[in-house]
């Protein structure tokens, strides 16, 4: 990766084994992350995995030393994952190998998984692979259009504090692109008007396909684009998404600067079989380079979740205090 330095956690020989037989023990015990006690015990569970694992992951979340976590060394056989989901109805299976139920352990270190009622049919874990129909979509499921950059779900208060991806398969090496706040230069006169509310997010096609976003599609709030500590901004922002209010000239000049800047701090990296990616939704923007899918079973193929840290926030919007799919409305 160029222009950014991602914070590594590498897993040894025996601290991989030692996590991989953790999280097995897990898979064979609760079935699937989608399973809520393992859900409700995933905090507990993860008290177990290595400490070197745990101290880092919890450096990561207080100290914000980079804007992406990078934890490599888990094995994956590629042979035992079989083919890679080439339909909605594939894409809803998993969750139940040790790989997957380790990448749920690690983000319980970081906060709460959490789903949407509108999106992958309310399941915690996503499936992130290409789809015939959705091709050319602005979707985590297209392939021959580019992914444009975005804070994943940039449009709602309740967003995810992190976006993380565990990479299965990924023959033709597709790079992730990540950009970070902090490489942005912007004057002092754009960062004022960005962090003022002018400007508007909508919802992308991923939550409106079942509807239950269309008011805040109709009547977006304003909101700022920078927030938080003047010297070290949070960012929320969405490449395709969002717009200046009408008539607000400089509002559409200072987005224009930002956009022009976040174009330039981009970084690629393609994610490797085994590897964790945690993207902090707050201080940064991901998307995806286009690439030619060939659903025969071997195209590239990730696991996502999205995690809260503090799941108190969202309760208007959740059935029960430990459930942790959020409705579209309370």
């Amino acid at each position: 990766m160029s222009g950014w330095h991602p914070y590594v956690v590498d897993l040894t020989g025996d601290a991989a084994a030692a996590a991989l037989a953790l999280a097995g023990d897990a898979a064979r015990e609760y079935g699937t992350v989608e399973s809520p006690d393992l859900q409700a015990e995933a905090l507990t569970i993860a008290q177990e995995l290595p400490r070197d694992v745990r101290r880092a992951l919890n450096a990561f979340r207080l100290s914000e030393p980079s804007c992406v976590c990078l934890v490599r060394g888990l094995p994956v056989d590629d042979a035992a994952l079989g083919p890679t989901p080439r339909t909605r109805a594939e894409r809803e299976r998993g969750g139940q190998t040790a790989a997957e139920v380790f990448f749920y352990l690690c983000a319980a270190l970081l906060g709460d998984p959490i789903a949407w009622s509108t999106k992958h049919s309310g399941r915690i874990m996503h499936t992130i692979a290409p789809l015939p129909e959705d091709e050319d979509e602005q979707l985590a499921s297209s392939s021959t259009t580019p992914l444009t950059w975005h804070t994943e779900d940039a449009f709602h208060p309740l967003r995810a504090d992190y976006v993380a991806l565990l990479c299965l398969r990924n023959p033709d090496g597709v790079p992730t692109t990540v950009g970070c706040v902090d490489n942005l230069t912007l004057p002092p006169r754009v960062r004022e008007v960005l962090s003022q509310p002018r400007f508007t997010i909508t919802p992308d096609g991923s939550q409106l396909a079942s509807g239950g976003m269309a008011a805040m599609a109709a009547n977006p709030e304003p909101v700022p684009l920078l927030f938080g500590a003047q010297d070290a901004p949070y960012l929320r922002l969405d490449q395709f998404y969002t717009r200046p209010l009408d008539s607000d000239a400089e509002a559409r000049s200072a987005l224009d600067s930002l956009l022009a800047a976040t174009d330039a701090s981009l970084s690629r990296y393609a994610l490797r079989p085994g590897e964790v990616c945690i993207v902090d939704n707050y201080r940064a923007v991901h998307g995806r380079d286009s690439f030619r899918a060939r659903y025969d079973g071997t195209d590239r193929w990730l696991r996502r979740l999205n995690i809260a840290r503090d799941l108190r926030r969202s309760r208007a919007l959740r059935a029960a205090p430990a459930v942790r799919v959020l409705g579209t409305s309370a």
